[in-house]
């Protein structure tokens, strides 16, 4: 995924919980500031900013746990649009 997608990606992240410092492999979830509403917000966020739909198959935790994660779901995603 393009560095332009994770930065939107660290971004969103960062607008929504503005006194962390986030690496692209850190765990959003263990951190200790993400709640499900954040979660759906997340989802909501990357189908909508990248234009893909994410299959109800891949909204596992494990895909959105680090910026890392989504990156690779949103390539994923993105070669069968």
């Amino acid at each position: 995924m393009s560095d332009t997608a994770r930065a939107e990606l660290r971004q969103f992240i960062v607008g929504k919980f503005p006194q962390i410092e986030l690496a692209d492999d850190q765990d959003i979830f263990a951190l200790g500031f993400v709640n499900s509403l954040f979660a759906m917000e997340l989802v909501m966020f990357i189908e909508k900013t990248f234009s893909i739909r994410i299959p109800n198959d891949e909204l596992k935790l494990d895909n959105f746990r680090s910026v890392d994660a989504m990156s690779e779901l949103i390539a994923r995603q993105s070669v069968t649009a």
